[in-house]
């Protein structure tokens, strides 16, 4: 590898056309108008409505994703059973599968002539084209964040501690919670903020199952895709910064509880 002056020059060149200037783009053409004219689209009764629905279904999938994910890398890392390593392949199909596909799939699955929605329907719960199917669908997409986060740390843990704790008498429940889940918690965290994050911005597959119904089941991202066909293009890069904003809020919380942590474990 070269030194470090230009390994760090490639870096920054990289990170700079690719992450850094569509962002200062995005900046720049939200503020194209105006700030009045720029706050009045993005709080609008409309853009309100979206974020309330994307926020609260973004947050469900991803407190279903954080206990299913971190159930589903345990089994693959604690056990071996047949058929495992086409289970820990089949993890990575949300990222391999078309978003729209899915979205496809998805609905005819919980429609109320799928062979789930058909299920489901008489029960009163309606999942398709509600805001169930929303959260379906953002959980589909992301929960591979939260497993391949943790799977790692899992596989990492030395087995030695959990041994002694279970020779000075430790139940099965206090080595979890005293040893296994501390050393695992910050690769939870990031796990679901990056699933929180990625649901935020889902965009294929909540389409096909949402109805997208104004003030309903319309999602911000669709909202955004509304505003650039209308040619109100300040409009749409408005919302898409709102998004960027709590996703980028979302990250930098995590990770300052996770410095937080570690300078209080430095310390003790």
């Amino acid at each position: 590898m070269p030194g470090f002056g230009l390994t760090m020059g490639v870096t920054l060149s990289y990170l700079a056309i690719i992450v850094l200037a569509p962002i200062a783009a995005l900046l720049w053409k939200s503020g194209e108008t105006g700030w009045a004219t720029l706050w009045a689209g993005v709080s609008s009764p409309r853009a309100l409505a979206t974020y309330r629905l994307t926020f609260g279904t973004a947050l469900a999938a991803t407190a279903f994703n954080t206990v299913a994910g971190f159930l589903f890398a345990w089994v693959l890392v604690r056990y071996r059973f047949a058929g495992r390593a086409v289970l820990d392949a089949v993890v990575d199909l949300p990222f391999a599968l078309p978003t729209a596909v899915a979205g496809i799939a998805l609905s005819a699955i919980f429609a109320p002539t799928g062979w789930a929605g058909g299920l489901l329907e008489p029960l009163g719960v309606k999942v398709a084209y509600a805001p169930a199917g929303i959260a379906v669908a953002m959980a589909f997409t992301s929960i591979p964040f939260v497993i391949r986060s943790v799977q790692p740390v899992l596989e990492d843990l030395e087995p030695e501690a959990e041994e002694a704790a279970f020779s000075l008498g430790a139940s099965d429940l206090t080595v979890f919670l005293q040893v296994v889940f501390p050393a695992v918690l910050p690769a939870l965290l990031s796990g679901a903020a990056l699933a929180f994050s990625r649901a935020l911005s889902e965009y294929g597959a909540v389409i096909f199952i949402a109805g997208n119904v104004p003030m309903q089941t319309e999602v911000t991202t669709l909202l955004t895709y509304i505003r650039l066909e209308e040619f109100d293009y300040p409009g749409a890069a408005g919302l898409a910064v709102a998004l960027l904003a709590a996703s980028f809020a979302t990250l930098l919380t995590v990770n300052a509880l996770q410095f937080w942590r570690h300078a209080r474990e430095g310390r003790g």
